[in-house]
């Protein structure tokens, strides 16, 4: 009897152990809660993190400008957070590039809110090409702005450069040049001393030059020293991915892709092919405390800058 009441026991607390796997089994299939995390830089300056790229929440005496809007479904966890943060009402966004973490929460904002992008930004995200070796897009963005009947696509532009409000309050847009892709926008907030250089300077890392969206390894030092010998009276970078850097920090990520660039073409003119550049590069140790180079993106930016050194990529 007593043998059978054991086993019976058992039997129930092993039944009840799988009801409650089943059930967070179940719980595991949800979404997770979108918690965005704030770093204070200034007392009107913020960058929300989580959920895609580096948010920048800039207080001004009438509104809030926000910088990237994160991946679908971020954009309101961002405007919840903002509320916690100032009453004031958010005027405008602006979005440094096309890709799909940095401007699919755009389809949360009031349609009120001044969209503003670099001119070939706007291009992109009228197209939004998914890019296969983009790690920061995995989601089509243009399911998106379809799903919303273009809700959150830009609503002005600029070419080279564009001054929003004055005084404390200014915030010039910058565009110089291809890198990470053909519209990076570089946002100052001059009276702070901060500039959001986004996914152009993600990191130390290898950067992700998105070829379909004008992306490009040939280019990408040139332009990150034109933001360099610009912002001169820049204390802080907001990257797009990382922590915050120094110009210092740029101007050895200058160093960085100037020196990849050129190993490739080395190898290129020694006849190696583009597996093979790609097996052997590694990031010189010098380069202290730049993420390891993820591999599928490391190929790609040498079979592309093979292509734009001539001669087409080597197989």
């Amino acid at each position: 009897m007593k043998r059978s009441v054991a086993l019976g026991v058992l039997i129930g607390v092993g039944a009840l152990s799988m009801i409650v796997a089943a059930r967070q089994a179940g719980g595991a299939g949800q979404q997770a809660p979108k918690i965005v995390e704030v770093e204070k830089l200034k007392d009107n300056l913020f960058v929300l993190k989580g959920g895609g790229g580096n948010t920048a929440v800039f207080i001004t005496g009438t509104g809030v400008v926000v910088v990237d809007a994160k991946n679908p479904g971020w954009g309101q966890p961002v405007l919840d957070k903002i509320k916690e943060l100032t009453n004031k009402p958010v005027t405008t966004l602006i979005n440094t590039h096309t890709h799909g973490d940095h401007v699919s929460g755009n389809v949360d904002f009031p349609a009120t809110v001044d969209i503003i992008v670099q001119e070939n930004t706007k291009t992109n995200m009228g197209k939004m090409i998914p890019n296969s070796t983009a790690q920061d897009q995995t989601v089509p963005a243009q399911t998106i702005f379809q799903a919303n009947n273009g809700r959150g696509l830009p609503k002005r532009t600029f070419k080279d450069k564009m001054t929003l409000f004055k005084g404390a309050d200014e915030v010039d847009l910058y565009y110089f040049g291809r890198g990470h892709t053909n519209g990076d926008a570089w946002v100052l907030f001059p009276s702070l001393r901060v500039v959001h250089a986004a996914d152009i300077f993600s990191g130390k890392n290898v950067p992700l030059l998105d070829a379909n969206n004008g992306g490009s390894a040939l280019r990408i030092a040139d332009t990150l020293q034109k933001g360099y010998d610009t912002f001169k009276n820049v204390d802080t970078i907001i990257t797009g991915h990382s922590t915050q850097m120094t110009p210092a920090d740029l101007k050895e990520y200058i160093a960085f892709n100037r020196e990849f660039l050129s190993d490739v073409g080395a190898a290129k003119k020694a006849g190696k092919s583009v597996d093979e550049v790609a097996a052997t590069w590694k990031i010189p140790p010098k380069y202290v405390g730049y993420a390891p180079a993820d591999a599928n993106r490391l190929k790609n930016n040498v079979k592309l800058a093979y292509s734009e050194l001539g001669g087409g990529a080597t197989k």
